[in-house]
């Protein structure tokens, strides 16, 4: 290899791990509020609650600061982080942008935070927060829409005329990540208008309780959900050694989603719960996860029980979607409503983080492999066998069915914060102890993979793992 190729290989190798390091703050500052302001503030709420029998005397303002932290502060970040990781960047670009939307993401998070939670000049810092999470998103969409995919650039001539071909259709999985995309610029601009609303002529810092029902269904269905779903069309196939997702179904589950959300926000509760359930049964035939695999699961560097958890996951996609049926036949006191979400939240999304997350995070970060199976297991058991008693005692509690299950909810929030902890532990120590895949190359100041100092990046985990993404 000639003295260019070789500075070549190290500049693009040495913007590989800068955008490694700011991937790595996202997910840093994305564990911090799922763990802190996030699960801590969830599980003291609902010491409350189970203290209280019931959500008096607990501020609205609290449940949905908890709420905003985690699908902001926690699932946005790991989002806007992943999707930064994943866009090609050249020069300054690969940390400027990201720095900046990472800088005004976080404040919006930690303003709305101590806004909602202490209330200190909250008509003030709404507003403000809002702001900075809407512009954050909007960067982070301006970033996107130059990157074109190979297709585009060949029917653009932009990769010369040879190879300039017929364009070929937007994979599905893309087009679901889109529509998760779509609703997150939904979501942070609906945030930003209630936040405005309130700080005029608002009473309280809580959004009223019709309006937040609605924005439930914007921000579960229609931002994190179809999200799931995309990344899941993307990275299951090779994961779980099971065929490509079925086109056809998939986009049939994709518009289920989108007019039930439009159902949601319209109004019409039981009909958009109907259509939702009907999405969320048919995506997990699209994907064909409950046929006999064609090949063995690629577990290695994870605890071999990933396969088993992310069928889990699915599963519970489907019982959230009934219990919303449920909710919007037969709810009086909230708790089929909130067994509904926490299905969907902690259930389907939060397990499928703690599934896919240890496999691809650090390889993403510039490690070879999560720091401990045992911890991604248990963290995983403990989130499960928590979520299982919350959904199955939330409704006999709230609706005044079987007494003894306000006893039951405590213990589903010390198992649920306990595999929130171990996850968060396990990222840590990956970071810390793990075993990096970039090491500098002797007697230069420019870093390559530690397993490929002579040669190019094609052995690079890292890499590997992103043109696997992209």
């Amino acid at each position: 290899m000639d003295h260019e190729e070789v500075s070549s290989t190290q500049a693009m190798v040495l913007r590989e791990r800068r955008k490694s390091l700011m991937l790595r703050l996202w997910i840093a500052t994305g564990i911090c509020f799922m763990a802190l302001p996030g699960t801590l503030l969830g599980f003291s709420n609902l010491m409350a609650i189970a203290s209280h029998h019931g959500l008096s005397g607990l501020p609205a303002a609290w449940i949905q600061g908890h709420g905003h932290a985690q699908v902001f502060g926690w699932v946005g970040s790991f989002i806007l982080g992943i999707g930064f990781y994943s866009q090609p960047a050249k020069g300054r670009s690969v940390v400027r942008l990201p720095l900046v939307c990472y800088l005004l993401w976080t404040a919006g998070v930690g303003l709305r935070w101590v806004a909602s939670i202490y209330g200190w000049h909250w008509r003030a810092l709404f507003p403000v927060s809002a702001g900075a999470e809407l512009v954050a998103v909007l960067l982070f969409l301006l970033a996107a829409s130059r990157h074109k995919r190979p297709e585009e650039r060949a029917a653009a001539g932009e990769d010369g005329p040879q190879t300039k071909r017929q364009r070929s259709p937007m994979p599905v999985w893309m087009v679901a990540v889109l529509l998760g995309t779509a609703g997150l610029l939904a979501m942070v601009g609906f945030n930003f208008v209630e936040c405005l609303h309130l700080a005029y002529v608002g009473a309280s810092r809580a959004f009223p309780a019709g309006l937040d029902q609605r924005y439930l269904v914007m921000m579960a269905w229609g931002f994190m959900t179809p999200m799931v779903w995309g990344f899941s069309a993307r990275w299951l196939p090779a994961f779980l050694a099971i065929p490509q997702p079925d086109m056809n179904l998939m986009s049939f589950a994709l518009w289920m989603d989108v007019l039930g959300v439009l159902c949601g926000l319209a109004g019409w509760t039981l009909l958009a719960t109907v259509i939702l359930a009907t999405g969320a049964v048919s995506i997990g035939f699209a994907l064909h996860l409950f046929e006999i695999p064609h090949g063995e699961a690629k577990v290695v560097g994870i605890h071999p029980s990933f396969p088993a958890f992310v069928r889990v996951a699915f599963l519970w996609l489907s019982v959230a979607s009934l219990l919303g049926i449920w909710a919007a036949a037969a709810d009086q006191h909230g708790g089929i409503w909130g067994a509904s979400r926490h299905a969907l939240t902690v259930g389907f999304v939060a397990t499928m983080i703690f599934t896919i997350g240890p496999r691809i995070l650090p390889h993403f970060s510039g490690f070879y492999n999560i720091y401990s199976k045992r911890l991604m297991f248990y963290s995983l058991l403990a989130l499960q066998t928590g979520c299982l008693l919350r959904v199955s005692s939330e409704p006999l509690a709230y609706e005044g069915i079987f007494s003894f299950a306000w006893k039951v909810l405590p213990v589903s929030g010390m198992l649920e914060l306990s595999g929130v902890l171990l996850f968060a532990l396990n990222l840590v120590l990956t970071v810390v102890l793990g075993r990096p895949s970039f090491a500098p190359t002797p007697g230069s100041s420019s870093v390559l993979p530690a397993q490929n100092q002579q040669g190019s990046l094609r052995g690079s985990p890292v890499a590997a793992e992103r043109a696997q993404s992209c």
